[in-house]
């Protein structure tokens, strides 16, 4: 679901009333446990974090204009979603987080191509989502998009 806002608080405010207490919850446990470098703003209509232009001018090369994107969170339809960019580049770390998460949750992880689904808010894994958000600093993110970057034209050939 698209929401319209210009900040995460109006983000927030605008969920369904069942919706805002988990989302407010994950967000905070997100700024507590983030690197420092990654800043929160809006971005493609969620919460997102990101690498900010002051510390990589070069941008997300589809857009350049648009912060570097790491995570973001969002309310769909049925399930909270969470995007996580290091989870899906970074096979030891999805690994990891997979091994953890049977450990720790009490629901079957419900990933997609792009995102983890979060459908029983009352069993999201808050703890588990913090120690995520420590594995990868700003410079660790930064290294390896760059050269995911730049050797994709050297595997597409």
């Amino acid at each position: 679901m698209q929401y319209e806002a210009n900040s995460p608080e109006g983000y927030i405010a605008q969920l369904p009333i069942e919706r805002q207490a988990a989302i407010s919850k994950l967000r905070k446990i997100i700024l507590k446990n983030l690197p420092k470098g990654f800043e929160e703003q809006m971005n493609y209509g969620m919460l997102g974090y990101v690498v900010p232009h002051s510390i990589y001018p070069s941008g997300y090369h589809c857009d350049s204009k648009m912060p570097l994107p790491f995570m973001n969170l969002a309310s769909q339809k049925h399930y909270i979603a969470m995007y996580h960019m290091g989870i899906y580049s970074k096979q030891e770390l999805l690994d990891w987080f997979k091994e953890e998460y049977s450990k720790t949750a009490s629901t079957k992880l419900d990933m997609g191509k792009s995102c983890i689904r979060f459908k029983k808010i009352d069993a999201i894994p808050y703890d588990l989502i913090g120690e995520l958000c420590q594995k990868i600093t700003v410079d660790q993110w930064i290294d390896f998009y760059e050269n995911a970057i730049k050797n994709r034209g050297k595997n597409e050939k």
